[in-house]
């Protein structure tokens, strides 16, 4: 797979999904790091109006991880 081509794969199954990284990552078979540097790093200089939604998205998540975490260990111990 051609890397330009990943990354923009990358950034939009992110954007129609409006997934995390780590889901991105799961549903491609490939590692996060390759993922985050795909569409933090690659794609800025690719497509940089597909760059701005994408950290659209990243923003949004990482504005809600704190959610999930709290959700998650509620769901670990309260079962």
């Amino acid at each position: 797979m051609d890397i330009d081509c990943r990354a923009e794969r990358f950034a939009y199954y992110l954007i129609d999904n409006n997934t995390t990284i780590r889901k991105t990552a799961a549903f491609f078979h490939i590692s996060k790091s390759t993922v985050h540097n795909d569409i933090s790093n690659r794609l800025k200089t690719l497509n940089y109006s597909l760059y701005l939604k994408v950290q659209k998205v990243l923003t949004k998540n990482f504005s809600e991880k704190h959610i999930r975490g709290g959700n998650a260990t509620k769901k670990k111990y309260c079962k």
